[in-house]
């Protein structure tokens, strides 16, 4: 099944935020996905109604809450920003609907944590695209290859930077853009990485400083996170390399995926780049955007539908994601404090104070 209206089972689904990220890719991506939109939220009301009327939606609210009690819902889809999104997860969830949520999860990790307290028996999902992206989801078949062996390092470029005062930040509440979309590259990491067991940030100057961070696989794996700061608007930067035992896998710009396996070499006598037959060299997927069709559109390379449907199949086949469980999201907001907070210094994910207030 691809579309909304070829599915059997479908779940009453209600929207809290229709403002513009909402707006231009999760409700468009509810065409895909076994859901029907019977309720929207939005604190602004006038928004609020052009967009239901657009969506033919009559149940209309300014309060999550009241939504919750009164709508029939089997689900709810969260697009509100991290300082709002436990407040809106957990009675949701107490509500007993099911709940999906844009990442950022929560401003802190200890945000999560209460969400996972508040969870009980319902699925709860976070929305960490880039682990979703098929090229993510390609390159994690590629790992699992024999021939590829144990990763021994991956390397992630995405322009970020991350404040030079991180403790103050995190201390303070304030949102950042490495909160904001530091997360994407680091939920990537380690959805094909594993758990971290420390993180080490070193920065150059700057208040908005750029660096790397470096994180500590617990299978023994090396990862860099470099930050490309100051890369040209619309410049295509992000990239992601993991090396294994004489093979390794690149993607590029969401789009390309590699898995490289060497050609026969020798050094001293070489003469010819290629070799013979198809059991060696490079082998690349690529987005074929000369057809008006699905696999090529922002909402499916991006990850966007996978990371929606894999919540509505998870509902439906009462299990919990395949990635972005609340567990998953609570090792990524331990990390993004540990580089926020690290200075040089390498911190252990179990030293990261998840209890803080949220």
């Amino acid at each position: 099944m691809t579309y909304q209206r070829e599915f059997d089972r479908i779940l009453r689904a209600g929207v809290v935020g229709v403002g513009s990220h909402s707006y231009r890719n999760i409700l468009p991506a509810l065409h895909y996905l076994p859901v029907v939109l019977v309720a929207m939220c939005d604190l602004d009301a006038g928004l609020l109604q052009k967009t239901a009327a657009e969506y033919g939606v009559s149940q209309t609210y300014t309060d999550a809450k009241q939504m919750y009690r009164d709508a029939a819902l089997d689900v709810v889809f969260l697009c509100a920003g991290p300082q709002y999104h436990p407040g809106l997860a957990i009675p949701a969830l107490q509500a007993g609907l099911h709940v999906w949520m844009e990442k950022p999860p929560a401003m802190r990790a200890a945000g999560v944590e209460d969400m996972i307290a508040a969870r009980g028996d319902r699925v709860c999902a976070v929305g960490f695209k880039k682990a979703y992206m098929p090229a993510a989801l390609k390159a994690k078949e590629l790992l699992n290859a024999p021939d590829f062996g144990s990763l021994r390092s991956l390397l992630a470029i995405y322009p970020m930077t991350i404040p030079a005062d991180g403790a103050r930040v995190l201390e303070s509440g304030e949102f950042c853009n490495w909160l904001a979309n530091g997360c994407h590259p680091l939920s990537l990491m380690l959805s094909l990485g594993g758990r971290v067991s420390s993180v080490t940030t070193l920065l150059g100057p700057g208040e908005q400083a750029v660096g790397v961070v470096y994180l500590q696989f617990t299978s023994g794996a090396s990862g860099v996170f470099h930050l490309a700061g100051g890369t040209p608007q619309g410049y295509a930067v992000e990239q992601y390399e993991l090396f294994g035992e004489n093979r390794s896998i690149s993607i590029d710009n969401s789009a390309h995926v590699a898995y490289h396996r060497g050609i026969p070499f020798n050094y001293r006598a070489q003469r010819d780049f290629t070799a013979p037959g198809l059991d060696s060299g490079s082998v690349v997927w690529e987005a074929n955007h000369c057809l008006a069709t699905l696999e090529n559109k922002a909402i499916f390379v991006q990850g966007i539908y996978n990371e929606l449907m894999d919540f509505c199949a998870a509902v439906l086949e009462d299990r919990q994601p395949e990635i972005g469980t609340l567990e998953f999201t609570l090792h990524v907001m331990q990390v993004y404090e540990a580089g926020l907070v690290s200075a040089g210094t390498p911190v252990a994910i179990e030293e990261v104070n998840v209890h803080a207030t949220a």
